[in-house]
């Protein structure tokens, strides 16, 4: 392919976020690199062979960029208002939309002027993607920030194969229909032909309340439209690049900052880990408060066991992420005043984003990967981990709630709100036998590596176009 962007692509990924960072150099030229996310390395393959073209927000308010060709496939970019960003991205979409769907673990806002912000940023989206999309274009519209963009899209163009994949749980009725526009989002989603979720439950959420809609009838999965148009709602559960991620781990300049960050935490016996963006539905404040009450009462000693804790800054501008932040500061504060030794913190607290190779590293020095959210709809978290530790005296304490649960049922499962159930967790996951945990750890890894991302966009897809 040419470097030249070209007028059409027969494939087509719409999100809210380019797969590209912007590199300022030092004489100010202007790069851009892939995005390290698991997402941009399943599809980039799969663009570059069709012809591919990704459309998104660059990341930047008030800004045209232009689009221009990448790795393989063109780079199409949105542009948002300083206002769009503060009422489509940070109004409705993470402060009406996040907290609904996660349970209202945060009491959801509802302002007209941020649906109306997302119902025209919305449309900006689809306009993107019908005028780039070549007759008879595979769609492929990526989570909860463009619900809109399949109906939009259908309208302005029927003859396209439109899917949704939605990366967060869909919540059940009774939650659902608190949202004052929330038959807009039911008919935005009904615009595609295949409407993916993380698990059966997230579809079978949405099936139900697909079926109120007046003129529409559904059975098995499927509901049927008045327009003779056939909608599929199917759980498709992402994943990671286990292969790929497993090199990383293994390669000999992550095996030296493992062997150094282990050193640097004052080499204890056993390191309890966890990384989470620093979201309220990742269920820090619970965690924390288990692990310390360990160190407290003598269960965790803390010249022997050290937890190491990365907390990635997200949506700093949000209040609820102010006082998130400000709550575990002093958590962590509290339980190091009492119970750090002369020689280490007992908690490890780390506020800041990570190199890919810093985070392997952690993964690898991580005999006890604690991953406790509230909700999720899937958590990669726990799937990295598992790609990344190959030692077998590991040991995944993972969240009832979190959508991996379905697939790595060999886990130590948790109830995050259960304090006291969590800590008899956290301390059978220390001192179980080898052998038990070395069973548990074959079973899940068979698991990652064989459901890998791109199986998942390879079921997707094949679905989609086989419809």
């Amino acid at each position: 392919m040419s470097e030249s962007v070209q007028e059409t692509a027969k494939f087509i990924v719409v999100a809210n976020r380019l797969p590209v960072d912007r590199i300022v150099n030092d004489d100010s030229t202007v790069d851009w690199r892939s995005s390290p996310g698991g997402l941009v390395t399943a599809l980039e393959p799969v663009m570059q062979a069709r012809g591919g073209a990704w459309i998104g927000w660059h990341g930047a308010a008030d800004e045209q960029v232009e689009p221009f060709h990448h790795d393989g496939y063109d780079v199409i970019p949105v542009a948002l208002s300083e206002l769009e960003v503060e009422r489509y991205y940070e109004g409705f979409s993470n402060a009406t939309l996040w907290p609904l769907y996660h349970n209202c673990i945060a009491e959801p806002v509802f302002h007209r002027e941020w649906w109306d912000a997302y119902r025209r940023v919305n449309r900006r989206f689809a306009q993107a993607a019908a005028d780039r999309a070549e007759h008879g274009a595979t769609v492929w519209v990526q989570d909860y920030q463009l619900q809109l963009v399949p109906q939009l899209l259908r309208e302005m163009r029927p003859d396209l194969r439109i899917g949704f994949f939605l990366h967060i749980p869909f919540p059940p009725i009774e939650l659902f229909n608190r949202l004052p526009w929330r038959n807009g989002i039911i008919n935005g989603l009904l615009g595609a032909d295949l409407v993916g979720f993380q698990t059966p439950g997230h579809g079978s959420n949405f099936l139900r309340l697909a079926r109120r809609q007046p003129g529409i009838e559904g059975a098995r999965g499927r509901v049927h439209l008045s327009d003779g148009r056939m909608v599929t709602a199917k759980a498709f559960p992402i994943s990671i690049d286990a292969a790929g991620m497993a090199e990383l781990a293994n390669s000999p300049k992550v095996q030296a900052e493992a062997r150094k960050l282990r050193a640097d935490l004052g080499d204890p016996s056993t390191i309890l880990f966890g990384v989470d963006r620093l979201d309220y539905s990742k269920g820090l404040r619970n965690r924390v408060r288990a692990v310390g009450e360990l160190f407290d009462s003598g269960e965790l000693n803390p010249e022997e066991v050290v937890y190491l804790q990365l907390a990635t800054p997200s949506r700093e501008r949000v209040e609820e992420y102010r006082i998130l932040r400000d709550d575990i500061d002093l958590l962590v504060g509290r339980i190091n005043s009492k119970s750090a030794s002369l020689a280490r913190s007992a908690v490890n607290y780390r506020y800041t984003s990570v190199p890919r190779e810093t985070l392997t590293g952690m993964y690898q020095i991580a005999d006890v990967m604690l991953v406790t959210p509230l909700l999720d709809g899937m958590n990669l978290v726990a799937k990295e981990y598992l790609a990344c530790r190959s030692r077998s005296d590991s040991a995944l304490v993972l969240s009832e709630f979190a959508g991996a649960a379905l697939e790595l049922k060999q886990a130590y499962m948790v109830n995050p709100y259960d304090i006291d159930g969590m800590k008899a967790t956290i301390l059978r996951a220390v001192h179980d036998s080898p052998r038990v945990k070395a069973r548990k750890m074959r079973a899940m890894r068979r698991q990652v590596f064989e459901h890998d991302i791109d199986l998942w966009a390879d079921s997707f897809l094949n679905q989609l176009e086989g419809e």
